[in-house]
């Protein structure tokens, strides 16, 4: 008759079986890690038999062991012999009941004729596919990667195991951001061929009328000005006044809309030649403000000639615009290249990038206005004052950003203006 064990009795032989419990959890670990390379167990007969873990299959188990990627290694029917821990992780089950399990049964439904291939394929030279296995009722998305083991139990077939969801997220994603910038890029070529419209319209449509109105409104002046009172009379040079504005304004959006296209139509051009036809275009008006305007050898550079005349067409206009009461305007503009000497100066070849200065002693403006000024129809002065649309910078810069190219400006009030512009010598693509 069996004796009924006391408390005390269980307790103990319950501490007994946690010790063994966790010997064989120590041991394992041990195993598989690749801290030991032999292992000494005992028979039931009182015997001991040793059992020896080969160096080659140790530095295996610690390498995939220590691998951010499933591993697994599989026999010819496809059973699991061992995988590591981050496979198990993978597939959300516990190591234990991993192993002896066919891997087949973590592949997803629809993949399996591509593992199949897979599988049978690995056995004669290293393959790699993309697949899906199952994690519950959820799909990982993997790259599987084959190649053929010889262990000391023989041929075994080694998988590794990418998760790809991360990855495929990420395409989705781009795939998205392509699909919004390519809905983008219809919307601002719709908005392109709108501004197009509107500059045809600007061109007719709207500069006949006021052509008409600036005919209609001089002769009617010039007719009636011995009959007209003096209030009359302003009265009608005010709507010939603001019909010029309105006039210079259209052509400015013109030629600022033309910016747009893409015909550059860049030449290597002597800066010095298109300042002087600038000069020659603005003798009168030069003549009338006693403006002195000096030009030091400025380099020959890559650029659409028309273009940027129009950049110092649009410089020395506001420098001779905004000079001060008074004072006779006096603008220079100097430049060279990058590496500022003057045999450079001789050879564009080898510099990179030009620089062009322009300066002037007018009026200048607070520098809390430094970005502003470069922006469509920013003004800083009323237009009593100084005629203009405030286009004119705009302009420029849109033609100084086509050319590559940078400009900004530094000023004080009271203290004229220095505008500093970078060119590429090259024009390149």
């Amino acid at each position: 008759m069996n004796k009924q064990k006391t408390y005390e009795e269980l307790l103990q032989e319950n501490d007994e079986l946690h010790q063994q419990l966790e010997e064989a959890t120590d041991t394992i670990h041990a195993i598989r890690s690749g801290q030991v390379d032999a292992l000494v167990v005992k028979n039931p007969d009182g015997g001991h038999q040793l059992f020896t873990l080969k160096t080659a299959d140790q530095t295996y188990r610690v390498f995939i062991e220590k691998m951010n990627e499933g591993a697994v290694t599989l026999n010819h029917e496809g059973l699991i012999l061992y995988c590591n821990s981050m496979f198990a992780s993978m597939i959300n089950m516990p190591l234990s009941r991993v192993l002896g399990l066919h891997f087949s049964d973590f592949i997803a439904e629809g993949f399996h004729a591509i593992y199949r291939d897979l599988f049978d394929n690995g056995w004669k030279e290293d393959s790699k596919t993309e697949l899906c296995i199952a994690r519950g009722g959820e799909l990982v998305p993997c790259q599987l990667s084959v190649t053929m083991l010889q262990l000391d139990e023989g041929p075994a077939l080694s998988i590794i195991l990418t998760d790809l969801s991360f990855q495929k997220e990420i395409q989705q994603l781009l795939k998205l951001n392509n699909l919004r910038l390519a809905e983008i890029n219809t919307e601002l070529e719709m908005s392109n061929h709108d501004l197009q419209q509107f500059a045809s319209i600007a061109s007719h449509d709207l500069q006949e009328p006021l052509r008409k109105i600036l005919i209609f409104s001089t002769m009617l002046r010039n007719k009636l000005i011995h009959e007209l009172s003096d209030e009359n009379v302003m009265y009608l040079d005010k709507i010939i006044g603001s019909s010029q504005r309105m006039r210079n304004m259209i052509m400015d959006i013109l030629s600022y809309s033309r910016l747009s296209t893409n015909l550059n139509n860049f030449a290597v051009t002597s800066l010095n030649d298109v300042i002087d036809e600038v000069l020659e275009d603005y003798e009168i008006l030069i003549l009338e403000k006693k403006a002195e305007i000096i030009v030091d050898k400025l380099p020959d550079v890559e650029v659409n000639r028309g273009q940027i005349k129009q950049v110092f067409q649009n410089l020395i206009s506001n420098s001779i615009k905004f000079s001060k009461p008074g004072l006779a305007p006096v603008i220079r503009i100097s430049g060279g290249l990058h590496e500022d000497s003057e045999a450079s100066l001789k050879d564009s070849t080898e510099a990179t990038n030009c620089f062009i200065t322009v300066s002037d002693n007018g009026i200048g403006f607070d520098e809390l206005y430094y970005e502003k000024i470069f922006s469509l129809f920013e003004r800083l002065n009323t237009k009593d004052k100084y005629e203009g649309s405030g286009i004119g910078l705009a302009i420029t810069k849109k033609i100084i950003d086509k050319h590559n190219g940078s400009i900004s400006v530094t000023s004080k009030e009271g203290e004229g203006a220095v505008f500093e512009l970078t060119l590429p010598v090259t024009q390149r693509g």
